[in-house]
């Protein structure tokens, strides 16, 4: 099994095949990756397609030169792309909750009074207040939509589980936790709207 840095060299001399190996080997992270990012109203498969042109990016710019791995080079330009993708999808700047969050820190703390989050913004001195103001009103947000259960269920997909992994955890259905998030996803949007308007 070759290493990244041998799959890079092998892409760079014009294999296909060596380039469809690294897209391959780190599907999986991207996927990861975007689960730490939730845009309301957004799909997650919206999210994975940015990553993958982060790691596509990250494949074509890759120098082995540098003091630094492959893999670490790649969560970079994939974070960096997601990032880059959500703020300018979020132009508007009369509708500042709109904005994408960041779950990238969601810890596996049961309690719902620590809920790291972080507002993805062009942050000017300005916006660096009103994201204060806007990080407190989401948080407080979520603690009062969501039900015990559906902040579990939100935590631990944000953490990378699969529903398998969660139904275990959790002790319910497969099927409820796709329902869980779309009730999420949906509860979360509507109190923005109504926050908003």
């Amino acid at each position: 099994m070759f290493t990244d840095e041998e799959l890079i060299n092998k892409i760079k001399n014009g294999d296909d095949l060596a380039e469809n190996e690294l897209f391959s080997r780190y599907k999986d992270l991207v996927v990861k990756i975007s689960r730490g990012y939730f845009i309301v109203g957004g799909d997650l498969e919206d999210i994975v397609q940015e990553g993958m042109i982060g790691l596509y990016k990250a494949i074509k710019g890759y120098s082995g030169h540098k003091e630094t791995t492959f893999k670490t080079f790649a969560v970079l330009c994939i974070k960096h792309q997601i990032q880059t993708a959500i703020r300018r999808a979020n132009t508007n700047k009369n509708k500042p909750l709109s904005r994408a969050v960041s779950f990238q820190n969601f810890t596996s703390t049961e309690t719902m009074d620590y809920l790291p989050i972080e507002l993805i913004l062009d942050t000017t001195p300005a916006e660096k207040v009103i994201d204060k103001e806007n990080y407190n009103t989401l948080k407080d947000i979520i603690k009062k939509t969501l039900s015990n259960l559906e902040f579990q269920v939100l935590r631990l997909y944000l953490s990378g589980y699969s529903y398998k992994e969660i139904s275990k955890e959790l002790k319910i259905k497969e099927k409820s936790i796709d329902n869980s998030l779309s009730r999420i996803k949906q509860k979360l949007k509507n109190k923005l709207i109504q926050k908003e308007n």
